[in-house]
């Protein structure tokens, strides 16, 4: 289910944006990791998803993320 936000805006898809947070988290390392770690538990429990939804998500719409990954660069173009 979409809902407008307004004129032309489809309302956001949180699995979608914690799916891309996790998947930008995997390719993390070093110190940072345990830092994220808690970002990305935090923002979980702020939109009301589990980690198993969003792992779920990943494995469904894996070619989404990535795409929406690669395209968020080109923002503003």
């Amino acid at each position: 289910m979409t809902t407008s936000t307004g004129p032309g805006k489809a309302r956001r898809n949180p699995l979608l944006g914690a799916a891309v947070l996790k998947a930008l988290l995997r390719r993390r390392r070093g110190d940072d990791l345990a830092k994220t770690k808690a970002l990305y538990d935090g923002i979980l429990r702020d939109l009301g998803l589990t980690d198993e939804q969003v792992e779920r998500y990943l494995i469904e719409h894996g070619d989404e993320v990535e795409e929406t990954i690669r395209g968020h660069g080109r923002r503003g173009s």
